[in-house]
C-alpha cells in the first residue's frame, strides 16, 4: 500500500480476522492491468498454517546482511527444503548483501524472490510491515515448506544494450564516481545530450536520471545485471545507483523501451509457465518504478499480458529494486527488471 494510507488501520482489520500480514509500502500497485497510485492492493491466501512461517527483523544495530543471516538460520530450522519471500526497507545498502546473508545463514542457494519497498517516489522512507510493527530498516519474509508449496519464479527486464562499453573506473558500493576516467555524472549527462546548464535548473543536489537510460552491468559466468542509476550529485559529479557497482565492472547504457522488450518478458514468463504444468495458485508481480516511468502507457499492457499467461489471482507493486533469478543466472539483486513468482500449493 501507498505510505499515505493508514497501515495501522488495515493490519488491524485483518489481524481481527486472523490473518497474516506481509506488507510493504509501494510507488505504485495493481491486481490487474489498471495501475493505481496511492493505493492498497490485498491478495489473501488460505494456506495450512504448518506450510510457511512469517517473520519480521528489524537491523537497529546490525548490519542488513546480518540480519539477513538470521532469516536464513531462520529457514534452514524450519524446513527440510525452504524458499524466501522477502520485502526490505530503505536499508541503505545493497540488496545483494541481503542474497548473501540468507545463503550464509542457510548454508546453501535457496529460492529468493521479492522486492524493495517504494515510497511513491519521494525516495525518504519505503516501510515494510505486519502486525504491530513497521521499520523503514527492517526485513519482512515468508519462510516457504517447498516440499509442500511449490515456488517458482523468473526476474527478466528485456532491455536491450546500447553503445561501446564503457569501464568503472572508480566506484565504492552502489555510488559510482568514473568511468573510463570521466566523472560519472558528466558522461550521463553527454550521453543523454545535454549540457551543463541544464543541471542549474533542477533544485537540491541530486536529481532522478536512470530510469530511461540504465546500466547493464556485464558479467563473463552470467547475463548482464541491471542497475538504475537513481541520482546524481552535483558536489562530486557521482551516480547513486540502486545496486551495487564493483570498481572495475564493465557497463553499457540501454535503449529506451519497445514492444519488443514486453515480448521478451511475456515468452520468459511463458517458460516459467512450461514448468508450471498443473497450473499455480497464485502470481506476485515485484516490477521496478523505473520500468514504469520509462514504458509509461506500455506497463498497463505488460502487466495485462504477464496475467494472461497463467490466469491466476494476482498481485503486484512497483519498487526500488526486485530479488530473482534470471533464465540463466542466480537468485541475485536487480533494478529495472520485473520479477514474477507463483505460488501452487502441493495436494
Amino acid at each position: 500500500m501507498s505510505v499515505k494510507q493508514d497501515r495501522e488501520a488495515v493490519c488491524s482489520l485483518l489481524n481481527e480476522q486472523g490473518i497474516q500480514i506481509f506488507g510493504s509500502t509501494t510507488s505504485g500497485e495493481f491486481i490487474s492491468s489498471e495501475i493505481s497510485e496511492g493505493g492498497i492492493a490485498i491478495m489473501l491466501l488460505d494456506p495450512d498454517p504448518a506450510l510457511f512461517q512469517l517473520v519480521f527483523l528489524e537491523t537497529g544495530g546490525s548490519s542488513a546482511y546480518e540480519v539477513s543471516k538470521q532469516l536464513g538460520v531462520l529457514g534452514k530450522n524450519s524446513f527440510a527444503q525452504a524458499a524466501f519471500l522477502v520485502a526490505s526497507g530503505w536499508l541503505h545498502t545493497d540488496g545483494e548483501r541481503i542474497i548473501k546473508g540468507i545463503e550464509e545463514g542457510y548454508q546453501g542457494e535457496p529460492a529468493i524472490y521479492g522486492g524493495m519497498a517504494g515510497d511513491d517516489l519521494a525516495l525518504s522512507g519505503p516501510i515494510v510491515f505486519t502486525q504491530g510493527k513497521s521499520s523503514i530498516t527492517g526485513l519482512v519474509a515468508i519462510i516457504i515448506d517447498t516440499d509442500r508449496v511449490e515456488v517458482s519464479g523468473i526476474a527478466t527486464c528485456g532491455w536491450k544494450p546500447i553503445g561501446i562499453t564503457k569501464t568503472v573506473t572508480k566506484s565504492e558500493g552502489n555510488v559510482v564516481y568514473t568511468m573510463d576516467d570521466q566523472p560519472a555524472l558528466d558522461l550521463v549527462i553527454k550521453y543523454l545530450g545535454l549540457n551543463m546548464d541544464d543541471m542549474n535548473a533542477i533544485t537540491n543536489t541530486v536529481f532522478n536520471l536512470g530510469a530511461y537510460y540504465p546500466l547493464q552491468l556485464e558479467r563473463e559466468d552470467a547475463p548482464p545485471v541491471m542497475r538504475t542509476a537513481m541520482l546524481g550529485n552535483k558536489e562530486d559529479r557521482s551516480l547513486i545507483c540502486a545496486g551495487n557497482v564493483p570498481q572495475g565492472s564493465k557497463v553499457r547504457f540501454s535503449l529506451p523501451p519497445d514492444f519488443d522488450v514486453i515480448d521478451t518478458v511475456v515468452n520468459e514468463c511463458s517458460d516459467l509457465k512450461t514448468g508450471n504444468r498443473n497450473g499455480v495458485d497464485a502470481v506476485i508481480m515485484f516490477s521496478c518504478i523505473s520500468r514504469y516511468l520509462s514504458f509509461g502507457v506500455m506497463t498497463s499492457e505488460e502487466i495485462e499480458r504477464v496475467m494472461g499467461v497463467w490466469n491466476a489471482p494476482f498481485i503486484g507493486f512497483f519498487s526500488y529494486g526486485e530479488y530473482g533469478k534470471s533464465r540463466r543466472g542466480k537468485h541475485e539483486f536487480h533494478n529495472n527488471t520485473c520479477c514474477v513468482v507463483t505460488l501452487k500449493e502441493i495436494r
